[in-house]
């Protein structure tokens, strides 16, 4: 088989399609025939070389992936060959074939073509574990979204919209701000141009949001504390910002404030097949409703990889850019 391989780090002409060997599936896991794949900016921290994939995941890029399954391996119940599946991976979507632990497949969605599944495993699965499994958000409640035209952002507007919360985002552009108004985005705040600590406070009558999703880590930190609203929960998703802030920590106590800090890809196989059983169980209802959808920005040749990461990391995408094998 083919797939998009890492040399040597660096830019993203540092990713080479090339052939390897294929993947065999082992105990509990299947073999996907990949259709589509999807850039996330994990992919490009990989490419750079300040991500490795953890012990005894596949080399390659590609966080998540939709496909069709071509083998089964032992003690696999529940799934067929030919299967349209859609997955949750720790690395190696950006290749023609993939395999998967079955705790990490979800079928399909209704109402979903096969190639645009492959936008929803990784940032529905993002999206759902912290802001409704860990910070709990609530009917009513206000979501904060930083970053709200990237593919976990425009997600995280819907779903908390779906559940009748209200849904602040930042965004650097009118345009951007536009389309997540689209997508049910009640309050839009240019980060460029205002301080979305007043705009939140302003919005909420003072009180401030109740969930911060943020994808900033140490440049925001100080102020998404600010602009949290007592018992509010803040989750730290990224880290774009950079990773060293310091912390008033008196200002959190006096807020009775949370803060978590999470990543997916590392989680045991057992956390994630149990945050994929809760998005198949909570969300694929909501998508088979026409109540959420996967936003593309655009669909790339994978081999076209490079020019994926390109636009990704220059903020030039509305959703998520994908890739499909030729």
């Amino acid at each position: 088989m083919h797939a998009i391989t890492i040399p040597e780090p660096g830019g993203p002409e540092a990713l080479v399609w090339a052939e390897v060997p294929d993947p065999e599936p082992g105990e509990g896991e299947v073999l996907v025939e990949v259709v589509a794949s999807a850039v996330n900016r994990a992919d490009v921290m990989q490419r750079k070389g300040f991500y490795d994939p953890p012990p005894g995941a596949s080399p390659y890029p590609g966080l998540e992936c939709s496909g069709r399954i071509a083998a089964i391996g032992p003690g696999v119940s529940g799934w067929a060959v030919g299967d349209e599946v859609c997955a949750l991976l720790a690395g190696g979507g950006y290749a023609e074939k993939v395999v998967v632990p079955a705790g990490q497949l979800l079928p399909v969605p209704e109402g979903i073509e096969l190639k645009q599944a492959a936008a929803l495993p990784e940032v529905v699965c993002t999206v759902w574990s912290n802001v409704f499994m860990i910070a709990h958000l609530r009917p009513g409640e206000t979501l904060l979204v930083h970053g709200g035209s990237s593919g976990i952002g425009t997600m995280a507007i819907q779903l908390a919209k779906a559940v009748g919360a209200k849904v602040a985002v930042t965004a650097g552009t009118k345009e951007k701000l536009e389309r997540c108004a689209e997508l049910g985005a009640d309050v839009l705040i240019n980060y460029r141009e205002q301080d979305f600590v007043a705009e939140i406070k302003q919005a909420t009558g003072g009180a401030g949001a109740d969930v911060i999703l943020d994808n900033m880590g140490a440049k925001y930190l100080d102020r998404n504390v600010q602009a949290l609203a007592v018992s509010g929960r803040l989750a730290i998703i990224g880290l774009q910002g950079g990773v060293k802030a310091e912390l008033n920590i008196g200002a959190l106590l006096g807020k009775r404030a949370a803060i978590s800090a999470t990543s997916l890809r590392a989680r045991p196989l057992s956390e994630k097949a149990a945050i994929v059983a809760a998005v198949r169980e909570h969300v694929w209802p909501l998508i088979a409703g026409g109540h959420v959808r996967p936003v593309v920005d655009r669909e790339l040749a994978m081999p076209e990889a490079a020019e994926g990461h390109r636009v990704v990391e220059e903020s030039g995408h509305v959703g998520k850019v994908l890739l499909v094998t030729p």
